[in-house]
């Protein structure tokens, strides 16, 4: 899920090349629909049916990817518009009875002014390298939803890859790459890793880019806590998924875990 870039040779909507082509793979949808990936894509519903206002209601989905939240949010009576720069997720995503797709870019945003109640970026801010960049999606995610509308924003944790890779035995082969992650935010990733460039985010970054962007007050909420690094976690949704979700949701918020989480959802309305 991505609409955006980092800074270097440009492509479609000034998006990265090396991140386009990993798109462009189209294995994003799979991903979250199998093996351990159903954690982070469970847990975005669980936060995001608590957060967003009760459908119907009209919400954005930036950088959408091939459709897999909008999918859901259609499914549970929302309208759904969904802006992406990949043109294969645009086409996939336009398959899904009740979602509308066009090609985007989150920091210029083709919506009306305040004519969302909802607008999602769960995939945008991963691969904007440059903070003014990161602000002015947000900005753009604020302008176009209404006032007391939500905005809602995926971000990857600054440890991610390096308890990815610890978890995978891999840290010994990719220490160079994943120190280079936790020091400056920016993950250089190779083909091997299973992730392209990205950039990684401290847990406190979050509610200060919202607030620079006009969204104070936001709340961040992390997805797989610590749960993610352990081994046999298929095994573990399959057999207790109810007590897993039960157990996240409870510590979501708590600030010593935050940094700990995979992912983290920020959310804030829009003042009136």
């Amino acid at each position: 899920m991505v609409c955006g870039r980092g800074r270097g040779a440009g492509s479609l909507g000034g998006m990265d090349r090396e991140v386009l082509r990993y798109y462009e793979r189209g294995e994003e949808d799979r991903r979250l629909r199998e093996g351990d990936g159903r954690l982070e894509l469970w847990r975005t519903q669980d936060v995001l049916r608590r957060v967003l206002p009760a459908p119907p209601a009209r919400v954005v989905d930036v950088g959408g990817g091939p459709g897999v939240h909008a999918e859901w949010l259609a499914a549970d009576g929302h309208a759904v518009e969904l802006v992406d720069p990949v043109p294969l997720h645009v086409e996939q995503a336009s398959r899904i009875p009740g979602v509308a797709a066009r090609l985007g870019d989150a920091r210029d945003l083709p919506v009306p002014d305040a004519s969302a109640d909802a607008v999602l970026l769960l995939g945008p801010l991963y691969h904007l390298l440059d903070r003014a960049d990161r602000v002015r999606a947000l900005r753009e995610a604020a302008r176009a939803v209404r006032p007391g509308g939500v905005v809602a924003a995926a971000t990857i944790g600054r440890h991610a890859a390096l308890h990815d890779m610890l978890r995978r035995r891999r840290y010994r082969d990719k220490r160079a790459i994943v120190d280079a992650s936790v020091e400056t935010g920016v993950l250089r990733a190779t083909p091997d890793m299973g992730f392209t460039t990205a950039y990684l985010h401290g847990a406190d970054e979050p509610p200060r880019e919202f607030a620079d962007a006009g969204l104070p007050g936001a709340r961040s909420y992390g997805l797989e806590g610590a749960v993610w690094m352990f081994g046999d976690l298929e095994e573990l949704l399959e057999e207790d998924r109810e007590a897993v979700l039960d157990a996240l949701r409870a510590v979501e918020s708590a600030p010593s875990l935050l940094g700990v989480s995979a992912h983290v959802i920020t959310a804030a309305t829009r003042p009136r």
